[in-house]
């Protein structure tokens, strides 16, 4: 009885000390992607000490995922992603008794990423992205004979990107939104895990890979910007950023995204919460403030890239509520489509036939 009182005893004061939660909370997150004082209000607010790690790819963050003990407590991989990395175990279920603001998120957005993630158990959805097409106005004018690009085929036509060579084209650096939108281009199926499919979609890139100046998933925002490239496959927020940075610079460089006619990629990138993350209570507390209205529209202003809090929307400038390359026309959105988790098998298979597009062997 003693040995049991005893063990009860350290079970209820481990309790306490797990209760007790340092003020500490680690946070990985997409580069760019917040408001300049979004982690120094929550800071100055709760006390807890933000450290702030960024990444540029899903891949890395789900290698450091899969690797385990990553001492992180909130990280936001795509949805698609999520749910892989949800199924190999590696998050816990978010515990919506500690959001109270968790009733502001959008129920048709939520029922649209159970189709990834159950019941909404593992993930709550930070912002809303497409993928693209940035460009130079003036520098797509000289070479093409316009000022505007609305098809896919600026990049995947030979003959055209063989006109933008010298001026500069960037790819995303990920083989599975590049991959999807060679796929769709061709007519097929973006999601298809099929070796004809991936070997089609190979070919025609590998078609337009002397042209290529460089493939990075973020680079390109600086490069757009500074009229270093002309035309970059990118996210919707990070190009629409490079184009308010070019009019601050007021050297003349005019920045362009476009939702090409042929569809493109949308998706959500999500906050989770690692199985073994050692701060989960300052976790859910992040959330919870980043579901205040004005905090997720700050966001929104700042990154331009749309969230999921109807609540937010009203607090949203009018100029990025209004702007189609950030909330797309339901037209638009009628030509998207979103990801699939990727089985390992055609994983393999993806990643081998991307390095050998990238090396060109």
């Amino acid at each position: 009885m003693k040995n049991l009182m005893a063990a009860g005893v350290a079970v209820l004061a481990s309790a306490g000390v797990a209760a007790a939660e340092e003020a500490v909370l680690n946070i990985y997150n997409w580069s760019d992607y917040i408001a300049e004082d979004t982690i120094a209000n929550f800071e100055a607010e709760t006390g807890i000490k933000v450290n702030y790690d960024v990444f540029d790819s899903n891949e890395v963050v789900e290698a450091k995922m899969l690797t385990g003990s990553t001492n992180y407590d909130i990280v936001v991989p795509s949805l698609e992603f999520m749910a892989r990395q949800a199924q190999a175990g590696v998050f816990q279920e978010i515990d919506r008794a500690q959001i109270a603001n968790y009733g502001n998120l959008d129920p048709k957005v939520m029922e649209i990423i159970a189709a990834n993630d159950p019941g909404n158990a593992y993930g709550v959805p930070y912002m809303m992205y497409t993928v693209g097409l940035g460009y130079n106005r003036d520098k797509v004018a000289e070479r093409l004979g316009s000022e505007e690009i609305d098809s896919w085929s600026a990049l995947f036509d030979p003959a055209q990107a063989e006109k933008l060579q010298d001026c500069g084209i960037a790819l995303l650096d990920s083989p599975s939104e590049m991959t999807a939108a060679a796929l769709n281009y061709l007519g097929l199926d973006p999601t298809s895990e099929k070796a004809d499919d991936l070997e089609a979609a190979t070919e025609l890139m590998k078609g337009v890979r002397p042209f290529i100046r460089y493939f990075h998933s973020s680079q390109y925002i600086n490069d757009l910007a500074n009229g270093d490239i002309c035309l970059a496959v990118g996210y919707s927020g990070d190009i629409l950023q490079a184009r308010d940075r070019a009019d601050e610079a007021g050297q003349g460089v005019r920045v362009a995204y476009e939702i090409p006619k042929e569809g493109a990629l949308v998706g959500f990138d999500m906050l989770v919460i690692p199985s073994d993350a050692p701060h989960p209570e300052n976790a859910h507390k992040f959330v919870d403030y980043f579901l205040r209205p004005e905090v997720s529209a700050a966001i929104t202003n700042y990154v331009y890239y749309a969230n999921a809090n109807q609540k937010a929307t009203e607090l949203v400038d009018e100029a990025v509520r209004n702007d189609p390359g950030i909330y797309p026309a339901p037209e638009v959105m009628a030509k998207m489509y979103s990801a699939k988790p990727h089985s390992q098998r055609y994983d393999r298979s993806l990643t081998r036939a991307w390095t050998s597009l990238k090396t060109g062997q």
